[in-house]
This record gives C-alpha cells, sequence and structure tokens, in this order.
C-alpha cells in the first residue's frame, strides 16, 4: 500500500511539472532577421504570412504637417524578408503602423495605425487597414481601409494584437496593467483583462507600454515583455500569470523596447535588438513548448 502511494505522489509530481514546463523558463531562439537598411521610421512591429513564407517587418511615424496642397501621408515603410531572414523588398503604403498582422480570415496583411480610437483627434489616415500585396507575396505602395478610428481600442498609441478565433482584439494600456478587449463593430470595448503583474514580480512602468501579443496557446494566450527584467511574462485570457521565458542576458534592452520593436508572428515573439548589426536585429523568441 506504502509503495503504491509513493507511486501515485510520484505521478502527481511529475504531472504537475508537465503542466509548468509549457512554459519554456529560457527564450529560445527560433530566428535572428538583421534590418537591410535603415528604418524610414521606428521599428515597430512584424508579422508573417506562411503561404509565403515571409516576414513583414513594419515601420511606424507621424505623417509630416501637410502644407497647403500636400496630405499628411506617413513615410514609414514595411519591409519583405524571406523565411530565412534574408532581405527582398520594401513599400511605402503610407501609414503610421502600429501593428501589423497576418488575418486568416480574410487571409490579408492587416496594419492598425497610430490612433486608432482617435485619442489623440481625428487625422487621415487612421484606423484599420489592408496592405497591398500582389500574388506573389510582395509589397505594393497602396493601402485600402478596412475600418476606420474606434473609440473602444483606448490610447492612441497601442500596439493592438488580434485574435482570429474570435475576432477581438486586445489593446494594451499605457502605464497600466490593462488590456481592453475589442470588437469591431462595437465602438466600445466589450471586456478588461487586467494582468496579475504583482504575481510576475513587476511593476506596470517594468513592462512594455502598449504591446501585448496573442500567442493562440491555450491557457497561456497573452505574452508581455518585462523590458527591466529582460524576460516575456505569460498570462491567459482572465489575466493569471502562467510563467516567465527568460531572454538572453546579453540582450541590451533599451527604453525604445517599453514603445516600439515587438511582434509576434510564426509562433515566437519578436523584440529588437537596436545594438546588434548596423541598423538593428529582430530576434524571434520561442516561448512555450505548446507553440507549434
Amino acid at each position: 500500500m506504502r509503495f503504491t502511494k509513493t507511486l501515485l505522489a510520484s505521478s502527481c509530481l511529475c504531472l504537475a511539472s508537465v503542466a509548468q514546463a509549457q512554459v519554456l523558463p529560457e527564450a529560445t531562439i527560433g530566428i535572428k532577421i538583421p534590418l537591410a537598411a535603415k528604418p524610414t521610421t521606428r521599428p515597430m512591429t512584424v508579422a508573417y504570412i506562411p503561404y509565403y513564407s515571409r516576414y513583414y517587418i513594419a515601420d511606424g511615424g507621424l505623417a509630416p504637417m501637410p502644407g497647403d496642397f500636400e496630405h499628411p501621408v506617413s513615410m514609414s515603410c514595411v519591409h519583405a524578408y524571406s523565411s530565412l531572414g534574408e532581405y527582398i523588398q520594401s513599400a511605402k503604403p503610407g501609414l503610421d503602423n502600429r501593428s501589423i498582422y497576418f488575418n486568416p480570415n480574410t487571409r490579408h496583411l492587416e496594419s492598425v495605425t497610430y490612433n486608432v480610437s482617435s485619442d489623440a483627434g481625428f487625422a487621415p489616415n487612421t484606423g484599420i487597414y489592408v496592405i497591398g500585396m500582389n500574388d506573389k507575396g510582395d509589397l505594393q505602395d497602396n493601402a485600402d481601409e478596412a475600418s476606420g478610428a474606434n473609440p473602444a481600442f483606448g490610447d492612441s498609441a497601442t500596439m493592438p494584437t488580434f485574435d482570429p478565433e474570435r475576432n477581438h482584439y486586445y489593446a494594451k494600456q499605457k502605464r497600466s496593467n490593462l488590456v481592453w478587449v475589442i470588437e469591431l463593430n462595437k465602438r466600445e470595448k466589450v471586456g478588461e483583462i487586467a494582468l496579475d503583474l504583482k504575481a510576475a514580480g513587476v511593476q506596470f512602468d517594468d513592462v512594455c507600454d502598449n504591446f501585448i501579443a496573442y500567442t493562440g496557446i491555450a491557457g497561456e494566450e497573452l505574452a508581455l515583455l518585462d523590458v527591466d527584467h529582460k524576460g516575456v511574462l505569460i498570462f491567459d485570457l482572465k489575466g493569471k500569470f502562467m510563467g516567465k521565458s527568460a531572454l538572453p542576458s546579453t540582450m541590451k534592452l533599451r527604453a525604445q523596447n517599453h514603445f516600439t520593436g515587438l511582434g509576434y508572428a510564426n509562433n515566437m515573439f519578436f523584440v529588437f535588438h537596436e545594438s546588434e548589426g548596423e541598423f538593428g536585429t529582430y530576434y524571434g523568441f520561442k516561448i512555450s513548448d505548446l507553440a507549434k
């Protein structure tokens, strides 16, 4: 009987260890993408389209003040790279990108612009846009509006992430632990997630101010960069802290990592490392053993 109890206890401990092992204690590098040219503005975020096996990196920056006969069009570019991180081409769709992502429901590369909520006042070319692309996956110098400005997104600088399963956007709110949940057909948020930062051992000013990633992993849906302690914090959709994946200690994260240079694509969390390479390098990290 004592042997049976011991065996059962050991089995329970093993199962508990397996459950806790889903978040990788140390993030592993899946890809490095050295930028081929100086970003036109600020390197913002990363997307991946499996049909073309390409990564797309978007810059973000405000448009110049227009003159009497000028339109306020952002100079920010979007750049295409191969699955191995090799530069292919760039285009200038005229958007101040805050987050880009591949939408499997529409099969489009989409961009959420700065001030999508009009929190900073109304401006042209704000909202959610489909970035122009040909049938080979080459970027074009145009974008079509998919959805206009929506106050449900909250902060003007938020970098929303898209959940294609629920058709929700998750918008991190600045200087807080709050993530707003948005449906495009509604003008008010449909939910709010309070991240348990205390359980993660951080304060709101330790972590990224504007971006949280949707991972698509059940029970580990949200990933947040802890800039000050060099790690990726994992939460579920109720805000419960699920674990931390440590980044390499040699990475030199800077103040801009609180606001730019982030993304989640091809089952990896992306962080911009400005001090590596001539123009900086994006690291793609695997942070969970459940990522396919």
